[in-house]
């Protein structure tokens, strides 16, 4: 693998002064073959990719034992440095990285000596959220995104108005698959009360944070109520993905509005009365509100409905004429009225870097070999990364990544081609 060795005070300086080492241009006006080791050997050190016109040098300060990963970027028509705004959370700093570029828009990074849950990591370079982003703040932006193992099943949005049964309907699932669904934890502005709890009732923040994560895109929906910000964040929703479950969101039209532009894919069902003189028969036999909130709920019932059943946010429209029947069809478009078999577990694989490897890639796979004899003695199997079922990404997780290991031998016959 092709390295450059920049020693830390000259790196830095330069970094500081917008300029560009002669020798580095020169590499870069060469050409590189993308794929860099990163290794932590105390000085600083980085791993370079090149998109297009453009070279990320992805790295930094280093100690004996850790890196600190940051991201700057050499425009080659320009012939400056630019220090991109970098959104979403930087991996924890690392004994090494490896890096390779996958379909132009995004960059996979692999950690050394990491856990089965932490080892890849993806910055997005050209991704529709990126240019999004690019736009909104006027200045050049990368992102990162934490790689994760599988899939998850799509977050459900349920909507309707006040009385409609939504509620109820959502109950009677977490009742009957306990395991299966979970609630994100919403964020606020608001003071937190008595017994509350923060990151169990609320994510309790302070308005300028959130305003900013706002106009980041970390949040998927979000709305002002009685001088406070409510909302749901993107991080939110999949920490309920990392716990094996899937995400109910019970929003209104508005806030599904917002879900359906975001990054995340989710289901959208709105539930509807089965009349009008039904829900307010309903709202009426609650016996909690006054005539004046009675009446302000049928108005905004008629206005969410009119918007349910033509806003084409939804994919599913369900009348609660009769709540068993309701149920058995909201399970059904969900895929649980019948039993499956699920698939057995497979153990992690354990990502750890040799301190010498090398990074292969044919079409959308990518493969991690050892260098040295001694090495290949205790690393008899390549590690294989397939990348071609990716979903998600930034502000989010990348999910999808398959990894398994493989015969040195099978993956020659299938025609692996070194990059570095």
């Amino acid at each position: 693998i092709q390295k450059i060795w920049i020693g830390s005070y000259r790196l830095r300086s330069l970094f500081e002064q917008g300029e560009a080492p002669a020798f580095f241009l020169d590499e870069v006006q060469k050409g590189f073959s993308n794929g860099f080791d990163l290794k932590s050997n105390g000085c600083d050190s980085t791993t370079t990719i090149v998109v297009g016109n453009k070279t990320y040098l992805i790295g930094g300060s280093s100690n004996e034992s850790t890196l600190e990963i940051g991201v700057q970027i050499f425009d080659q028509s320009s012939g400056e440095w630019v220090y991109p705004t970098v959104l979403g959370t930087a991996p924890k700093p690392s004994k090494g990285f490896s890096t390779v570029l996958l379909n132009e828009d995004r960059i996979l990074g692999i950690k050394k000596c990491s856990t089965p849950d932490d080892f890849a990591w993806f910055l997005e370079v050209d991704t529709p959220y990126v240019r999004q982003q690019k736009k909104i703040l006027g200045t050049e932006v990368v992102a990162w995104s934490k790689g994760v193992k599988g899939k998850a099943e799509k977050p459900v949005v349920i909507s309707g108005p006040s009385g409609v049964g939504k509620g109820t309907l959502i109950s009677m699932l977490m009742k009957e698959f306990p395991s299966m669904f979970g609630f994100s934890v919403s964020h606020t502005t608001r003071a937190s009360r008595n017994m509350e709890k923060d990151g169990v009732h609320y994510h309790f923040t302070d308005r300028s944070v959130m305003e900013k994560e706002i106009q980041d895109g970390k949040f998927l929906e979000f709305a002002s109520v009685h001088g406070n910000l409510y909302g749901t964040s993107v991080e939110a929703v999949e920490v309920v993905a990392d716990d094996g479950k899937r995400c109910i969101l019970d929003i209104d039209v508005q806030g599904a509005r917002s879900v359906k532009a975001s990054s995340i894919e989710a289901i959208f069902v709105f539930v509807c009365p089965p009349s009008m003189e039904e829900l307010e028969k309903r709202l009426r036999a609650r016996g909690t509100e006054t005539e004046e909130q009675v009446l302000k709920r049928l108005r905004n019932a008629k206005a969410e409905i009119e918007q349910g059943q033509s806003s084409g946010i939804f994919d599913h429209i369900l009348y609660n004429d009769d709540l068993e029947e309701c149920y058995k069809s909201l399970k059904k478009l969900l895929g649980l009225d019948k039993s499956e078999n699920g698939s057995p577990e497979i153990e992690p694989i354990w990502v750890d870097l040799p301190e010498d490897h090398s990074i292969s890639k044919i079409d959308q796979k990518i493969i991690i070999s050892s260098r040295t004899p001694e090495l290949e003695k205790g690393f008899k199997d390549l590690i294989v990364i397939d990348v071609s079922s990716l979903k998600g990404g930034a502000p989010g997780r990348t999910r999808g990544l398959n990894i398994y290991s493989t015969s040195p031998v099978l993956e020659s016959l299938n025609g692996i081609h070194e990059l570095s």
